[in-house]
């Protein structure tokens, strides 16, 4: 009875109204509606949020590694959760008094933006560790990256990496080098913070420890991580 009683509570407190992973199969974000002259030159543009949705084959390897490298070092083989990186987490903000570091994992980093509230309770984000478990049972790990990468908020009005890319280097995402990757998966985390626009000490901090983390986790070799 008392077992019952506990499952009961917890599928009212947890899985009860679980958002449908079906959304997902038909992502469609708002994009920025792009005016062209006759000539074919830009002279506009319409958007609630600005973004260019772009193809996870059109985004290079190195620009996903350091997304991976700088966010999520154990995308590639966890689950959907890290429990390591979420015990780590717990002692260092245990030791400190205040939470000085996260645990979220990409995935749940994009069911966090895409399905659920970004309210700090306890309830949403055992929530969000479900439906994390649930995504990677139903979507690769390609499919993931593509609603991550395509989702979040870079700072300065772009949504997504491909706006991103335009916004801070006035290239596409295929063109970007390893230190320009490096320096736009560091965003994330906090985008006002990070902007090399406003703070391009901080800035380039972060890009230097996307770039040790891209090293120390094998995706690019020394002689690459002295060129970027």
């Amino acid at each position: 009875v008392a077992a019952g009683g506990v499952a009961v509570a917890f599928y009212l407190a947890f899985l009860r109204d679980l958002p449908d992973l079906k959304s997902l199969d038909d992502y469609r974000p708002p994009l920025a509606s792009h005016v062209y002259d006759r000539h074919g030159v830009l002279i506009g543009e319409f958007y609630d949020e600005r973004r260019v949705l772009t193809p996870i084959a059109e985004i290079p390897s190195h620009a996903i590694y350091a997304f991976v490298a700088g966010e999520d070092a154990t995308f590639f083989q966890h689950e959907g959760i890290d429990f390591a990186s979420i015990l780590r987490a717990a002692w260092v903000n245990f030791r400190e008094g205040e939470t000085k570091q996260g645990a979220s994992t990409i995935t749940q980093q994009m069911v966090k933006s895409l399905l659920l509230s970004p309210e700090k309770t306890y309830t949403r984000k055992l929530r969000e560790m479900i439906l994390a478990h649930e995504i990677e049972r139903h979507f690769s790990k390609e499919e993931i990256l593509y609603l991550y990468l395509n989702q979040i908020y870079f700072g300065h009005g772009a949504y997504g990496v491909g706006e991103a890319a335009r916004t801070y280097f006035g290239k596409e995402v295929s063109q970007l080098s390893v230190s320009e990757a490096a320096q736009l998966a560091g965003l994330p985390k906090a985008p006002s913070r990070y902007s090399p626009f406003n703070s391009p000490d901080r800035a380039e901090r972060r890009r230097r420890y996307v770039l040790d983390r891209m090293l120390e986790d094998g995706f690019i070799d020394e002689a690459t991580f002295e060129a970027a």
